[in-house]
């Protein structure tokens, strides 16, 4: 098995390997086995230290989400929401947020637990939990 953190890779119970083999910051790596063979070079390309993980809610979820929060914070027609818009930046606070919830779960048919709602922070993740929502009601 191997494995990568940040920039430290450990590598453990993979027949051939020499035992303990370990590789501190890789930019580029050449493993060797015990019979004189070796793996062929592995480049890795440094990537933010994050990983972003998320599924993405059908188009129609995302558009009818955008509607509501403009319909809840009164933003003109015009304005631009997006799956990527955050409450607070539209000028949302927690009571509007609360409101929000509340539409979602009118126009959805759903129910959003407490603690649900208080994680949701952007468009693209109420269309998120709605759907995760809907989908473990059918």
């Amino acid at each position: 098995m191997a494995s990568l953190t940040q920039t430290f890779m450990s590598l453990a119970s993979l027949p051939n390997l020499v035992p303990g083999t370990r590789i501190s910051h890789p930019s580029s790596v050449s493993l060797s086995i015990k019979e004189g063979r070796s793996f062929p070079s592995v480049t890795l390309q440094p990537r933010g230290c994050r990983f972003r993980f998320r599924c993405v809610a059908k188009p129609e979820t995302v558009k009818k989400v955008c509607h509501i929060v403009k319909k809840q914070l009164a933003l003109p027609e015009e304005s631009s929401v997006t799956g990527e818009s955050k409450f607070a930046a539209l000028g949302a606070d927690s009571l509007d947020t609360v409101e929000i919830v509340m539409g979602l779960e009118e126009e959805f048919g759903i129910t959003v637990e407490e603690e649900s709602a208080q994680t949701i922070t952007t468009v693209q993740e109420a269309a998120d939990m709605i759907d995760k929502l809907l989908e473990t009601k059918a």
